[in-house]
């Protein structure tokens, strides 16, 4: 009898392991899918800053610094590999996005052009996507983050070597807005 009884908690306690782990498992899982999304607008942010970039030159015959600066932030960006360094260069890149659209301001013929409005609404609309990434991106590490230091998944976790997630963030510097 003790033998049955000891067998049935032995049972409880694999189902129990191996209930946590899975969700466990499902949130890494989660987390790792919103920073593949962040990563796919990344990259089409990156995709368009040529282009709009290409596009405003011809109107834009003295302000090569902003384009020089941008190019280089955006590499930065792309090469970036852990959340932390991708987090700082967005910040950067994102200042200086917006310092280009402060000099885009003092050419009136560029903002009625066709090919320049069409980029800079794909890359606002590409920029809300982005944003709205980031905060999937973090309520996903949130979640896992909480769950792997909450008892009783906290057990499991460390047995399983789960580890904390960084959150996406910028540099406390880059979340001021450009002065126009």
């Amino acid at each position: 009898m003790n033998y049955i009884i000891g067998i049935g908690i032995a049972l409880v306690i694999i189902v129990w392991v191996v209930i946590i782990y899975n969700s466990l498992v499902q949130l890494l899982n989660q987390v790792e899918n919103a920073w593949a999304q962040i990563d796919v607008q990344l990259k089409r942010r990156y995709d368009l800053i040529p282009n709009l970039l290409e596009t405003v030159k011809t109107y834009m015959k003295y302000e090569s610094e902003i384009f020089e600066k941008i190019t280089m932030l955006r590499a930065n960006a792309m090469n970036a590999s852990s959340v932390q360094e991708k987090g700082n260069c967005e910040g950067l890149l994102t200042g200086a996005l917006g310092q280009f659209k402060v000099a885009v301001e003092n050419y009136p013929d560029l903002k009625a052009n066709a090919n320049f409005l069409a980029l800079q609404e794909e890359l606002a609309s590409t920029e809300n996507k982005i944003a709205f990434s980031r905060q999937n991106y973090n309520d996903q590490v949130l979640f896992y983050n909480n769950k792997i230091k909450m008892v009783p998944s906290n057990i499991i976790a460390g047995m399983f070597s789960f580890k904390v997630k960084e959150f996406f963030q910028i540099d406390a510097s880059e979340r001021m807005a450009p002065k126009i």
